[in-house]
């Protein structure tokens, strides 16, 4: 499993980035995918989930309306689309695959190397 993640910044206040990660070495279209968080000094936070088909997706509170993750399964590429963006949003992010194969499980031990989003004035 490889995943890697770009696409990161740093951006001022209410500007917007889109996260991209690139998959391989699994069938990317047969699992459930994640994008999850650490902000400096805090521990992994989930933002996002999506199922195989790219139609159901979720949410963490702080993120609903703000943030849209989405997926290309012919180009076995994740996106998270982060639009005004706030401070409390630094952390470095990371997409993750879902432990088990086609149905969501809601654990995810493969993740990225991740990629630094960074809200500052």
């Amino acid at each position: 499993v490889q995943l890697v993640e770009s696409g990161g910044g740093l951006v001022q206040p209410g500007g917007s980035l889109r996260l991209s990660c690139a998959a391989s070495g699994f069938t990317f279209s047969s699992y459930w995918m994640y994008w999850v968080r650490q902000a400096p000094g805090k521990g992994l936070e989930w933002v996002s989930r999506i199922d195989t088909g790219g139609g159901v997706t979720g949410y963490t509170d702080s993120v609903k309306g703000r943030f849209t993750i989405s997926r290309d399964n012919a180009k076995n590429t994740l996106y998270l689309q982060m639009n005004s963006l706030k401070p409390e949003d630094t952390a470095l992010y990371y997409c993750a695959r879902d432990d088990r194969r086609t149905w969501y499980s809601g654990s995810y031990s493969s993740r990225g190397q991740g990629t630094q989003v960074t809200v500052s004035s």
